[in-house]
């Protein structure tokens, strides 16, 4: 299995709130993770972090060896992180209000445990198929899932930013979850935002399909997101498996 993953503060953000790492368990299975803060300056930082870096560390203590079990651990870590995200904003009064999204991915064996809050995405490209196994929890795919506006609307909608659900809200937050099987040479791609509002998804396609190495793949994409103006903060991860060496 390959891995290879870049974050990039973008042409219009003097400060980069995204933060993405991965992290090995007690039983060598990957655990890889992505957040996009929000909040001020300071905030999101903070909030990006510390989501990462908390989840992070409890993974690699652990010894799950099992995707149903994975499952019910990150839905319990991510609903425990919200909580710790939303005590330490009403505590400071500098990171009042901040938040994340959160993406997170374990690979067990030839599975994967897939749970995210809030509008960073996770895509499955597997033989020719890119295919989007998130939804974003945002205002405006609400309002494309009831019919209110177009998915071609949604793209330029002026409430595009809002989120219905993110890390640090007060309460319990609903974590989506789910698991798959995984078939050789499947891509997973994890990404904020910053990526996929610059890039259809046929462009994110042909890059991964186009470039021989996982760092070229990565990086073209951040590239290719600059190059269309770099709104906002870009990261990705990609994880290859199946594949050969790491390069």
């Amino acid at each position: 299995m390959e891995v290879s993953f870049l974050s990039d503060v973008g042409q219009k953000r003097n400060s980069n709130q995204d933060y993405a790492q991965t992290f090995l368990n007690q039983k060598g299975y990957l655990l890889a993770l992505l957040a996009d803060g929000m909040g001020g300056h300071k905030a999101g930082d903070v909030a990006s972090r510390q989501t990462v870096e908390d989840i992070g560390k409890a993974w690699e203590v652990s010894d799950i060896s099992d995707c149903e079990l994975a499952t019910r651990w990150l839905i319990k870590q991510i609903q425990n992180e919200n909580q710790r995200i939303h005590d330490l904003g009403k505590s400071t009064p500098e990171l009042s209000g901040m938040g994340t999204t959160i993406v997170a991915v374990c690979v067990i064996g030839d599975q994967f445990a897939l749970a995210h809050v809030g509008d960073s995405r996770m895509y499955l490209l597997r033989e020719g198929e890119l295919i989007q196994l998130t939804e974003d929890h945002s205002l405006v795919n609400e309002l494309v899932k009831t019919g209110e506006i177009t998915p071609e609307m949604a793209i330029n909608h002026p409430r595009k930013n809002i989120l219905t659900r993110s890390i640090g809200m007060p309460g319990l937050v609903e974590v989506d979850v789910t698991s798959h099987f995984l078939s050789a040479h499947d891509y997973l791609l994890l990404c904020s935002d910053g990526l996929t509002n610059m890039l259809s998804d046929a462009e994110i396609k042909q890059i991964i399909e186009d470039y021989p190495t996982m760092k070229e793949r990565v990086a073209t994409l951040v590239e290719g997101a600059n190059f269309r103006g770099g709104l906002d903060n870009i990261t990705a991860i990609l994880i290859h498996y199946g594949g050969e060496a790491n390069v």
